[in-house]
C-alpha cells in the first residue's frame, strides 16, 4: 500500500485497516513459530504498512493541533 493511497482513506478506514494488518500480522508470526514457512516477503510488507499508517495518522494528528 502507498502513502498516496493511505492519504486518501479518512481515519475511521485507516484504523480498521491497522487493525486489519495487526491481525494479519500475528497470524503470520504464528504460521512461522509453527514452521509453516510463510511468504517472508508479505511478513516485512504488512510491517511496513502499519507503520505507514502509523506515521500518517500522526502527522494528521499533528496538523491539527495547529
Amino acid at each position: 500500500m502507498r502513502a498516496t493511497e493511505i492519504r486518501a482513506l479518512n481515519d475511521e478506514q485507516l484504523l480498521k485497516q491497522i487493525s486489519d494488518l495487526n491481525q494479519e500480522h500475528f497470524n503470520l508470526r504464528f504460521q512461522l513459530a509453527s514452521y509453516k514457512n510463510p511468504n517472508p516477503g508479505r511478513f516485512r510488507q504488512v510491517k511496513k504498512d502499519i507503520a505507514r499508517i502509523k506515521t500518517i495518522l500522526r502527522e494528521r494528528e499533528i496538523a491539527s493541533q495547529d
